[in-house]
C-alpha cells in the first residue's frame, strides 16, 4: 500500500467524512473537482514527453456538454457546466500515446526533452545503419579484389593488370578505414546521447509516472469517500420527464466513456510496446558482437539495469482488471440510456395520443353545435341511424380513456427511470472507484520500486567512482 496521505490529502479526506447531509448535486461537484485534479497530475509527465498540452483547457469541448452529462444525468435540473470527467477522458491517460515510438519521435519540440532526443537517437541510428551497410559494401567489394590479388600474384599474371588490382585494393582498404572512423564516430554520438540524455529523462519519466499515480490514487481515494455517501442519499426521485437536452447528455456522456476506456487501453498498449521497443533496441546496442554483461560500462549496466525493471514492472500492472472495471460503468450507463430511450418512446406514444384526443374533441364540440348535445336518431323507413353526436362522444371516451392510460405509462417509465438511475449510481460507483482507487496504489508502488532500484544503482555507481 501507498505509504500514507499528503496532509492536504488528509484534511480533505476529514471534510468529506464529516459532511455527510450533502445531497446529490454537491456529491456529483465534488466527484468533478477531483477528476479535474487527477486530470492535471498528468501535467509533468507530459511535459517530459514534450506532449503539447493546448488540449489541456478547461475550455475544452468537454464544457460545452454539461460535463459529459454528469450533472443533467443525476439532478434533471439547471446546474453549472461541469468539465472535469470530459478532462479526466482526455488527460488522465497521459493523452494517449506520449508513449510509443512513433508519437514520441513525431510529436512536440524543443531541445534537450525527451521528444527530441529520440528524434535525434533515431536519426543517428538510421546513419549508422547506412555507414554499416555501406561498410559491408566496400568490406565485400574488398575481399573480392584482394582473392583477385592473389590470384593473379600466384599466377604471375600481367604486371600492369596485378598493379591496376593492387592499387585498388589499397584504395578500399583506406575506404574501409574512413567508414570504421565514421561508425565509431557515429556510435559515440549515440553513446553520448544515450547516457548523457536518455538515461536521465528515463529516471525523470520513471519519477514522474510514481508522482503521477500517487496524485490519482489521492485524488480517486477521496472520491471513492464521496462515492460511499451515495446510500445515505435519501432522495425522492422527481416526477419530472427526462428532457431532450438531458437525454443528449447522458447519450455523450457514453460516448466519453468509451473514449476514456479506449484511451486507457491505448495508453497502457503503447506504454508496454514503448519499454519493450526501448529494451530489445538497449539489448541489441550492448550485446552486439558477442559482448557478455561483464563488459558493459558503468552507465550501460545503469541504462539497461532501469530498462529491464521498468520491462518486468509494467508486465505486472492488471491493466486489463481497470479496463474491465471502466467497462462496468459504461454497462451501467448504457442501461440508463436504453431506459431514456423507452421512457421518450413512450412519451411519444402518449402524446400522440392526446393528439388524437384533443382531434376528435374539436369534432365533437363541432356536431353538438349543429345537432344539439343530445340529438335523437332520424328515422328512415324501418330503419333507425344511430345518433352521430353518441357515436362520436362514445369515441372521444375511448380515446380519453387510451390517453390517460399511455400517460400512465409514461409517468411509471419516468419513475423507473430515475429509480434506475440513482440506484445503479448507488450500486455501481462505489465498486468502480475502490477499483480505480487499487489500481492507482498498484501503480504507485510498482513505479516507485523501479525508481528506487534506478537510484539505489546511481548512487552505488556514484560510491564506485569516487572511492579509490
Amino acid at each position: 500500500m501507498v505509504s500514507g496521505f499528503s496532509k492536504g490529502t488528509q484534511s480533505e479526506l476529514a471534510m468529506v467524512v464529516s459532511r455527510n447531509t450533502k445531497d446529490l448535486v454537491e456529491v456529483i461537484k465534488e466527484l468533478d473537482e477531483y477528476f479535474l485534479r487527477a486530470a492535471d497530475s498528468g501535467s509533468q509527465v507530459s511535459s517530459l514527453l514534450q506532449v503539447p498540452s493546448s488540449g489541456f483547457s478547461h475550455q475544452s469541448k468537454g464544457s460545452k456538454v454539461y460535463g459529459y452529462g454528469w450533472p443533467s444525468l443525476l439532478t434533471w435540473s439547471s446546474s453549472p457546466k461541469l468539465n472535469g470527467f470530459g478532462k479526466l477522458a482526455e488527460e488522465n491517460p497521459l493523452s494517449v500515446g506520449g508513449f510509443g515510438g512513433n508519437t514520441v519521435g513525431s510529436g512536440g519540440g524543443g531541445s534537450g526533452g525527451h521528444c527530441s532526443t529520440v528524434e535525434r537517437l533515431y536519426a543517428w541510428e538510421k546513419k549508422l545503419y547506412q555507414e554499416v551497410k555501406n561498410a559491408k559494401i566496400i568490406k565485400m567489394e574488398h575481399e573480392k579484389k584482394a582473392a583477385q590479388l592473389r590470384k593473379f600474384e600466384l599466377k604471375r599474371a600481367d604486371y600492369v593488370k596485378t598493379e591496376k588490382t593492387k592499387k585498388e585494393v589499397e584504395k578500399l582498404e583506406s575506404q574501409m578505414i574512413v567508414a570504421s572512423q565514421a561508425i565509431e564516430t557515429t556510435s559515440s554520438e549515440i553513446i553520448k546521447l544515450r547516457e548523457i540524455e536518455l538515461c536521465p529523462q528515463l529516471i525523470d519519466l520513471v519519477k514522474g509516472l510514481m508522482c503521477m499515480w500517487r496524485s490519482m490514487y489521492e485524488c480517486h481515494q477521496v472520491q471513492k469517500h464521496i462515492v460511499q455517501q451515495l446510500e445515505y442519499i435519501n432522495t425522492i426521485p422527481s416526477t419530472t420527464p427526462t428532457s431532450e437536452i438531458h437525454r443528449q447528455s447522458t447519450l455523450q456522456l457514453e460516448v466519453e466513456v468509451q473514449q476514456w476506456h479506449q484511451s486507457f487501453c491505448n495508453l497502457f498498449k503503447a506504454h508496454r510496446d514503448y519499454i519493450q521497443s526501448l529494451t530489445g533496441w538497449l539489448r541489441l546496442s550492448l550485446f552486439q558482437f558477442g559482448r557478455t554483461p561483464l563488459s558493459r560500462t558503468t552507465e550501460e549496466s545503469k541504462i539497461y539495469a532501469l530498462c529491464e525493471e521498468w520491462n518486468l514492472a509494467v508486465d505486472r500492472i492488471p491493466d486489463k482488471v481497470a479496463s474491465e472495471g471502466i467497462k462496468s460503468l459504461l454497462t451501467v450507463i448504457h442501461a440508463i440510456v436504453v431506459q431514456q430511450t423507452e421512457e421518450h418512446k413512450q412519451k411519444k406514444r402518449s402524446d400522440s395520443a392526446f393528439k388524437e384526443l384533443e382531434k376528435k374533441v374539436v369534432q365533437l364540440r363541432s356536431l353538438e353545435c349543429k345537432y344539439g348535445p343530445y340529438s335523437m336518431p332520424e328515422s328512415s323507413g324501418t330503419m333507425r341511424t344511430k345518433d352521430p353526436v353518441s357515436q362520436k362522444r362514445a369515441k372521444v371516451e375511448s380515446l380519453r380513456a387510451k390517453a390517460e392510460e399511455e400517460k400512465t405509462k409514461h409517468e411509471k417509465a419516468v419513475s423507473v427511470t430515475r429509480a434506475m438511475t440513482l440506484n445503479n449510481l448507488q450500486m455501481s460507483f462505489p465498486h468502480v472507484f475502490q477499483g480505480i482507487v487499487g489500481f492507482s496504489n498498484l501503480c504507485t508502488e510498482v513505479f516507485e520500486s523501479v525508481y528506487n532500484k534506478a537510484k539505489a544503482v546511481g548512487q552505488e555507481h556514484e560510491l564506485k567512482r569516487i572511492l579509490p
